[in-house]
């Protein structure tokens, strides 16, 4: 099969930053951020302005150059063809002295050799007009030029082949103003190889988009234009914009159209259907992660000395969650006897599961730290309340308390949010590192979770106990053998999640503030880097 022809805009990435042309060319991830929506802005008004000299916007296409790619503007000046280039920023070089940027010297001059083979004629210049200054600047193709475009595309065949994603490039001024660097996180790959390094934050502290959640019974998403339109049985609608929604989750019996999962897929927003107790039945994830990415987690995963590795970093980062929320939420009180013994017992178990040296012993060490947090657990709900939020260990299938019942909704929400992270990172749900598969689950996501079970849930929970939010006789259906929640109870633990996950926290490690659900993110991709030469940064954050 014949090789696929590279887009002339590759070249202009590759020579900016080959991972950049791996992410996006390979990867095929795009981050369509302000400067690219006001690069598409600036080349609509460019063909609204052109005069009569210019020629219509054209497609080349060449098999010997291996290259593709539509010229922004082609000008016939004193019988010769002359390619433009039209640029948002400033050009290069001092005030009287503008030179053209490398990328764009080889991204016009690749447009050059396009048009020569089309045309059957030499083009011996290429020009580009940088609007933040309004200078045009002229590039001579010489043969120079001519060698480079050649050599970038060999470059670009070579790593468009290869499982290997480039290391981030050295020039870390490059990385500011990128739009992949939410993506490619190249400040914390240079954090985790300089531990005196200062990262700046290139992630934005919130995701894009709202969660939306669809609790009515009846309840149904259609679609009217580029909106989500949400009808009750009783006919009540109302239109959310689709900038403005980043899930979209499905309680119960509520319905959504063929119409709204179309736009739902074309605007890469997941999709959930869960069950009134919280449990994921299934997700529709837009789009489909390139295999380059699933076969580094394969060959990295299935090695059992580093899924061992990987098993430690978080069964001892979730051990001492629990430890430090213990002691951080009884500093202020009288610590009683039943917070002292829990919290040795963890301090034992994390001392056993940091040297621990299989996933058995593991699992062993990480089930005594629980038992014990979850026996001291009750002491940090108020006491004036205990006695209709008692909790006596963990109980899971079905809740045989109140509080069992908030955190397993809780739980599962925090499954799903991690689920959609691991999905739009590109990695494969179902192959992890610590779990076994016993169920439907997804093992990777089933991993991740233990890292976010204290400070996203627990706390969230604990604290919503002591503020009276939940009705202990209103927000639950209590029968023998089992607590379950009611309507107003799902709706209360679904708002003190979705707030939880918005509150900002400065991360421990790589010391900026970001909000719990972009933390989720983030832990997903400083795993990806543990098996990309990267790591040192994963499951690290803890606490204060």
């Amino acid at each position: 099969m014949d090789e696929p022809l590279l887009s002339v805009a590759s070249l202009h990435a590759l020579v900016y930053c080959e991972r950049l042309f791996y992410l996006e060319e390979v990867e095929r991830l795009r981050v369509a951020d302000a400067a690219v929506f006001a690069g598409r802005r600036l080349h609509e008004e460019i063909a609204l302005e052109e005069g009569d000299d210019a020629i219509e916007r054209l497609t080349f296409e060449s098999e010997d150059l291996g290259l593709r790619g539509a010229v922004d503007v082609l000008r016939r000046r004193g019988g010769e063809l002359i390619p433009y280039e039209h640029k948002r920023g400033r050009a290069a070089g001092k005030r009287g002295a503008r030179e053209a940027w490398r990328t764009d010297r080889v991204q016009v001059a690749a447009y050059a050799l396009l048009i020569e083979e089309a045309h059957g004629c030499r083009v011996v210049e290429g020009r580009v007009r940088y609007h933040a200054d309004g200078v045009t600047v002229r590039v001579p193709i010489d043969d120079a030029l001519r060698a480079e475009v050649a050599a970038a595309v060999r470059r670009g065949r070579a790593l468009r082949v290869s499982v290997e994603r480039p290391p981030v490039t050295s020039n870390e001024r490059a990385c500011v103003r990128c739009s992949l660097a939410p993506v490619c996180l190249p400040e914390e790959s240079r954090l985790g190889a300089d531990p005196s390094f200062s990262p700046l934050r290139l992630l934005p502290a919130h995701p894009d988009g709202q969660a939306v959640h669809i609790l009515e019974h009846g309840a149904t998403v259609g679609r009217d234009g580029e909106q989500l339109k949400i009808r009750t049985r009783e006919g009540a609608e109302t239109r959310l914009p689709t900038a403005d929604v980043g899930q979209l989750i499905l309680h119960g019996f509520a319905q959504i159209t063929t119409q709204a999962l179309r736009l739902c897929a074309d605007r890469d927003i997941g999709v959930h259907w869960v069950t009134m107790g919280g449990d994921v039945i299934g997700s529709l994830a837009p789009g489909a992660a390139p295999a380059q990415r699933q076969l580094r987690q394969f060959a990295a995963l299935t090695d059992p000395s580093r899924a061992i590795e990987l098993a430690r970093k978080v069964v001892v980062a979730k051990l001492e969650s629990q430890l430090r929320y213990l002691l951080r939420a009884t500093r202020d009180g009288k610590r009683t006897e039943s917070v002292e013994r829990a919290a040795a017992t963890l301090r034992a178990c994390l001392r056993s599961a940091a040297h621990a040296a299989a996933l058995a012993e593991l699992l062993g060490h990480e089930g005594g730290g629980a038992a014990a947090y979850f026996s001291a657990l009750c002491e940090l709900v108020d006491e004036a309340l205990r006695e209709d939020f008692v909790l006596d260990g963990r109980t899971r299938r079905p809740p045989r308390d109140r509080v069992n019942a908030l955190l397993s909704y809780g739980y599962g929400m925090l499954y799903r949010e991690v689920l959609t992270a691991v999905i739009a990172v590109g990695l494969h749900p179902g192959v992890g590192f610590y779990h076994q598969p016993r169920s439907a689950a997804h093992t990777l996501a089933l991993d991740l979770m233990e890292l976010f079970r204290v400070p996203i849930v627990d706390m969230a929970i604990i604290g919503a106990i002591n503020r009276r939010t939940f009705d202990p006789r209103e927000d639950f259906r209590v029968a023998p053998g089992q607590v379950l929640l009611s309507d107003s109870g799902r709706r209360k633990v679904i708002e003190t999640i979705e707030r939880r996950k918005a509150d900002e926290w400065r991360h421990s490690v790589v010391g900026y503030s970001l909000s719990y659900a972009r933390l989720i993110e983030l832990e997903v991709r400083l795993l990806e880097k543990e098996w990309m030469g990267e790591g040192g940064l994963f499951a690290r954050f803890r606490l204060r």
